[in-house]
C-alpha cells in the first residue's frame, strides 16, 4: 500500500488526538522537557528503537533536559502522512515513562 500525504484538514483532525504536537512547514513537531539529561537521553534511545521498528525516522534534537522531535515523510516529498502520526503516537505512549512534560 502506497503512503499518501494527508490534507491539511486530515492533519488538523489527527492533531486533536495528539495534544502538544503542532504542524507547520510540512512537519509535525513537539518538544519535551525532562528533569535532567539522563532522562532526555533515555527518551532519545527509546525513540530510536521505535523508529527502527517502524522503519520511519524523525529528526531528534537532544539538549541538556529537552528533546525536540520533528517528523515528515521524505518518500512523498517531505509531506505529513499517517506514518508520521503513527510515530508521534508511539512517542506519546513512552513519554510519561521518562518523566517528559511539554515545553
Amino acid at each position: 500500500m502506497a503512503v499518501e500525504p494527508l490534507t491539511d484538514q486530515e492533519i488538523q483532525r489527527r492533531l486533536e488526538q495528539l495534544p502538544g504536537w503542532s504542524f507547520a512547514e510540512d512537519r509535525l513537531f513537539r518538544t519535551y522537557v525532562f528533569k535532567g539529561h539522563p532522562q532526555a537521553a533515555g527518551m532519545v534511545a527509546e525513540i530510536a528503537t521505535i523508529q527502527e521498528e517502524l522503519d520511519h525516522h524523525s529528526d531528534l534534537t537532544l539538549g541538556y533536559n529537552k528533546v525536540g522531535v520533528t517528523v515528515n515523510t521524505h518518500s512523498v516529498g517531505g509531506k505529513v502522512t499517517a506514518l508520521d502520526f503513527e510515530l508521534a503516537g508511539r512517542i506519546e505512549e513512552i513519554a510519561p515513562q521518562h518523566g517528559a512534560r511539554a515545553d
